[in-house]
């Protein structure tokens, strides 16, 4: 059929034409695709650099008629028989390809759920955003789809399109302010960005996804288009076991990594190992040290290796750097194979502002606040969410159960929780803005806690939530409906920085600083607490955790078993950072790895077996774990004696069904014949001491010690103790 130029545009405005052809065109199905026009349907496609297009029936693969080049830019148009049943053969100079027409295509998300992305309660948003492979009216492909309200025009570019932004338009569903498109015989590896004309008319430079599920290595930034294939799980038993509280109420000890630095190959450039190679090494080493507990640094997609995950951009993605998603899985799937949970670092806090993430992601301050006041962390050169955006909670809220659900992850650690709480965080008078009732408390990001935690604990019922919070903001533990923040845990960065400014002191003065190490219990039970000496304790000149020991190597050793076992006596959940379970006797690198070559000495073994053997205990003995939680079941044994530097603690089970007792000697002089009262008469059985010969120690022992009726510390009998230098020792009461 013979038909004129003027009728294959037919129409379309000359304004809008050359819209579509330099790309600025903000509804590209008004053009493209098919439409009807005086009794015929015309088909156009915009497909630059094409030397010919074929419409091309569906069912037989014949062709129905060539197009016609409509403008020499590459818009071509060809009238059909019908609306529906056609594809299109393209003739590039190298290739042809047959494929079906993207703008034949009709729209993709329901309403529901572009409601619910704008209520900000679309808690499947990596489905339902991103790039979903999928397929659509029986054709395969992938649906793009991205929040960009206030653009003028947003595209789809890949290596599928040349990255050329004029090629693949979206279209807008305005009730939400998201763009859509589906691209078909496209499959899961493509890469791509979002290319956007904002408001003013200037193209950005190209965004990589908000909600990709997977994305290239940096420094590439491109997203990748994942697999919506369901991983192929085993651990229905760990998923199906106990329960969050179970967890919670029994041993909980962590060991902090970071998966780029916990083990280099050299042989091989020194690169890091990849999530299959870390199921293979670090899972049954951490297994075996008897940690309950993995806590990986921030995986999700970060631009800067140098930020160890704490700028990240893509909060939906596991890093390239180790491995595809499903390899992350996989490594998930090993370690609750092993028996081990997972917790995840997650940074809500803040975000970079690299010009292909987030920021002015659609030309406005779309996921930051506009105000630098407000939206621009100085501390950090971040840019801070807008908690007061339900979209921007919802992309928030979503990302944290895309972890939990799709990763079957344990449990997220939330950094810089403080932050985020007061609106003058790091900030001098004048250089913040109140909330309405002029105070400085983030009243957005205090109902957002409280949200994300229910929703949690609502949709994961065996995943935990755990605050880095380092003020004293009340009840970050407490469940929201009894106006708490609504997490499971809290680090206690108190009692760390206390008890590491103590044991860091030479002996001699420690006398003075006696009570930094008992003043934790004052307000060790206003939250459930985990003590942790983590990642930023080792870092940045502070140096590794045995330099901070005082005294000659023998001291230094001495020290570090004995704080070690005060911490794991003492109340509270355990967190550990990879190298000090070993001594390492440099501050960490990430660029390198766990000195592991100490373990060639006997005195770094030693710890290594201390620290195994620690968490050893603490698993077997519920008295050890009870009080983490439980004010009963702790007592002070010992806690005022300055002037030796001794602490005694006693722990107990529940219902007093077993009782430990915890001596500390923190000068290098041994105690002998000291005198500490305690509740049961009877034999105690002393089944831990830091001195022992195995770990490094002089052999002092006190093996099985009687009770006398001698008076001591309020208790009508006591025990006779020798308190080795420098030690830690635990003491097995009789059974009541």
């Amino acid at each position: 059929m013979n038909v004129e130029r003027s009728e294959l545009l037919a129409g379309i405005g000359q304004d809008a034409l050359w819209a579509l052809i330099e790309g600025r065109h903000g509804d590209p199905f008004s053009i493209l695709g098919p439409h009807q026009s005086g009794g015929m349907t015309i088909v156009r496609v915009y497909l630059p650099g094409a030397e010919a297009v074929d419409l091309i029936d569906a069912t037989s693969g014949r062709v129905v008629a060539p197009f016609s080049i409509a403008h020499s830019s590459g818009l071509f148009a060809a009238v059909a028989a019908s609306r529906t049943g056609y594809r299109l053969r393209i003739t590039w100079p190298d290739a042809v390809q047959i494929t079906e027409d993207p703008y034949s295509f009709g729209l993709l998300l329901g309403e529901l759920d572009l409601h619910l992305i704008s209520e900000g309660t679309h808690y499947s948003l990596s489905r339902t955003l991103g790039a979903v492979d999928m397929a659509v009216d029986g054709i395969s492909g992938v649906r793009f789809a991205v929040w960009a309200p206030n653009a003028r025009r947003v595209s789809v570019v890949g290596d599928f399109n040349a990255w050329d932004g004029r090629r693949n338009p979206m279209r807008l569903r305005p009730s939400a302010g998201v763009w859509e498109l589906f691209v078909p015989r496209l499959a899961p590896g493509e890469r791509y960005k979002f290319e956007i004309i904002d408001a003013e008319g200037t193209c950005l430079p190209q965004k990589a996804d908000p909600v990709a599920r997977a994305s290239e290595a940096a420094p590439s930034t491109a997203s990748i288009v994942a697999s919506s294939t369901p991983f192929r799980w085993t651990d229905d038993g760990w998923m199906k076991g106990r329960s969050r509280q179970d967890r919670l109420e029994g041993a909980f000890s962590v060991y902090e990594v970071h998966a780029g630095s916990w083990l280099r190959d050299l042989k091989d450039g020194n690169r890091s190992l990849d999530w299959v190679e870390l199921s293979q090494r670090l899972v049954p080493y951490v297994s075996d040290m008897g940690f309950t507990h993995i806590e990986l640094l921030p995986i999700m997609e970060h631009p800067f290796g140098g930020s160890w995950g704490y700028q990240p951009l893509g909060l939906f993605a596991p890093t390239g750097r180790y491995g595809t998603p499903e390899d992350f899985a996989y490594f998930i799937d090993r370690c609750h194979g092993a028996g081990l949970g997972v917790i995840l670092d997650w940074v809500p806090a803040h975000f970079p502002t690299d010009v292909w993430g987030l920021a002015r992601f659609d030309g406005s301050a779309l996921y930051e606040h506009e105000d630098p006041r407000e939206g621009f962390h100085r501390d950090w050169n971040t840019l801070i969410y807008n908690l007061g955006r339900n979209e921007v909670k919802g992309f928030l809220i979503a990302s944290a159960l895309e972890w939990l659900e799709r990763y079957h992850i344990d449990g997220l650690r939330v950094d810089a929780v403080a932050s985020m709480l007061y609106r003058d965080y790091s900030r001098n008078e004048g250089e913040w803005i109140p909330n309405q009732y002029g105070g400085r408390e983030n009243l957005e990001a205090v109902e957002f806690f409280k949200h994300l935690n229910s929703i949690i604990h609502e949709r994961c019922p065996h995943a935990m939530t755990i605050a880095e919070e380092s003020t004293a903001w009340p009840g970050v533990t407490k469940p929201p409906e009894q106006g708490g923040l609504g997490f499971d845990i809290k680090w206690n960065m108190g009692w760390m920085h206390d008890s590491l400014s103590y044991i860091e002191k030479d002996p001699i003065y420690r006398s003075y600083a006696h009570g930094t190490m008992t003043f934790g219990m004052i307000y060790a039970y206003s939250e459930h607490f985990i003590l942790p000496i983590s990642h930023d304790e080792v870092v940045y000149g502070k140096g590794s955790l045995l330099t901070k020991m005082p005294g000659d190597e023998w001291q230094k050793f001495a020290n570090l078993r004995s704080y070690l076992a005060f911490m794991w006596g003492h109340p509270g959940k355990k967190l550990l950072f990879m190298g000090s379970e070993v001594a390492q006797p440099g501050e960490w690198n990430h660029d390198g790895s766990v000195t592991w070559d100490v373990l060639d000495r006997p005195q770094h073994v030693g710890i290594q077996r201390l620290v195994k053997d620690l968490n050893g205990l603490y698993g077997d003995e519920p008295a050890l774990q009870f009080g983490d939680f439980h004010p009963e079941g702790f007592e002070w044994a010992a806690a005022d004696d300055a002037v030796n530097s001794v602490l005694g603690m006693l722990r107990y089970a529940p219902d007093r069904a077993s009782s430990i007792l915890v001596m500390s000697n923190f000068t290098p002089v041994p105690r002998y014949g000291y005198r500490v009262g305690v509740p049961s008469d009877g034999v105690w059985i002393e089944r831990m001491t830091t001195d022992a010969r195995e770990y490094g120690g002089s052999g002092l022992v006190n093996g099985a010690v009687s009770t006398e009726p001698v008076p001591a510390h309020g208790r009508p009998v006591s025990l006779s103790l020798t308190l080795p230098p420098l030690s830690t020792i635990f003491l097995q009461g009789p059974s009541p």
